[in-house]
């Protein structure tokens, strides 16, 4: 039961000091700030390869649903 207790609060401690560890790169960046992120284009969007009403391109997804049978399948040639 000791060493049980043991290794666990040892495990512990070392899992503190992970994450401690990774999280010191990300506490000490410099934050200007407010950062002002401007609209992006998206003048380019209406076009019929990148029609997506459920958020997947549907040309796109039809020709990958369409090249599945030969990539499952071994090629006789």
């Amino acid at each position: 039961m000791k060493k049980n207790l043991i290794r666990a609060a040892g495990a512990a401690v070392l899992a503190g000091a992970a994450l401690f560890g990774a999280a010191g790169p990300a506490l000490a960046a410099d934050a200007p700030g407010v950062v002002v992120v401007d609209e992006p284009d998206t003048s380019g969007l209406n076009n019929i390869w990148t029609f997506a009403p459920l958020g997947v391109p549907v040309l796109g997804l039809i020709q990958s649903v369409n090249g599945v049978p030969g990539k499952l399948l071994p090629s006789w040639s």
